[in-house]
């Protein structure tokens, strides 16, 4: 499909887009012959964390009871931060409260032509409540500037999503796909901005979390300029099973490099 760009300007950041590679989208990603198309894929080692989630390690205290384990911390607690837009925090969805205006964003056409949820609300609310009652390895976001909604965030483990048999992926590496939600807000830098702002929140509450990475199409130039212009780097280009991407890294050790 071809992508929509409603703004030339690098910080427009309409969506990231929203392919079956987002957690509780997924489809299958083989090829006719079995390959993937990329060569180095990391073979991942079965970490304990994985072991436990695939086991369904059951709490002591608690007969049947499966433990929830924090794969991505709480973002709700993470304390808000300044950034040349304003001050911003990341909000978990409620979809009794929230939906609607998911929803509305999903149906702008610059979002629905790369995150593919237009429609009735239904749309929106299956793709919600995947997140909310999995396991916790994604977690979907309002980003919330000076008080007023005006972007939809999912922060989620990139080591244990589909995303990982694409890109040679680490223990904890984090991901982020994004939304601005209104055209107010595009084009003058506020992308550019707040995804700096979470990839800074990612980093300074995940300890475990060596880098955010990001697969924004590659056709959307507008996306990937926004990337780079808040701290990412091109690392690779990545076939996805509806998509070129573009790898964007975001590696701790050099956040105040870039």
């Amino acid at each position: 499909m071809p992508p929509a760009e409603p703004s030339a300007e690098p910080d427009a950041v309409p969506a990231d887009h929203g392919s079956a590679e987002r957690s509780g989208t997924q489809r299958p990603d083989s090829r006719a012959d079995g390959s993937t198309g990329v060569e180095d894929t990391l073979d991942l080692e079965l970490t304990e964390e994985l072991l436990a989630l695939i086991a369904g390690e059951r709490s002591p205290g608690a007969a049947g009871a499966r433990v929830t384990h924090e794969l991505l911390g709480d973002p709700g607690a993470w304390p808000p931060t300044t950034t040349a837009a304003g001050e911003f925090a990341l909000v978990p969805v409620r979809p009794e409260r929230d939906l609607a205006v998911v929803s509305r964003w999903m149906n702008d056409p610059a979002v629905a032509a790369f995150w593919e949820l237009a429609g009735p609300e239904s749309v929106t609310a299956d793709h919600l409540r995947a997140q909310l009652e999995g396991d916790g390895r994604s977690i979907p976001c309002l980003g919330v500037l000076d008080s007023t909604p005006m972007s939809y965030w999912e922060i989620y483990r990139a080591d244990l999503d589909p995303l990982a048999r694409h890109y040679p992926a680490r223990p904890h590496d984090t991901g982020v796909h994004l939304l601005i939600g209104g055209v107010i807000n595009r084009g003058r830098g506020v992308g550019t901005a707040l995804l700096r702002a979470v990839a800074d929140l990612v980093l300074d509450n995940l300890p475990r979390c060596g880098r955010v990475v990001a697969e924004p199409d590659l056709r959307n130039t507008p996306s990937v300029s926004a990337f780079l212009s808040a701290g990412f780097r091109f690392s690779a280009e990545v076939d996805l099973p509806d998509k070129r991407a573009a790898l964007m890294i975001r590696d701790r050790t050099y956040r105040a490099q870039l």
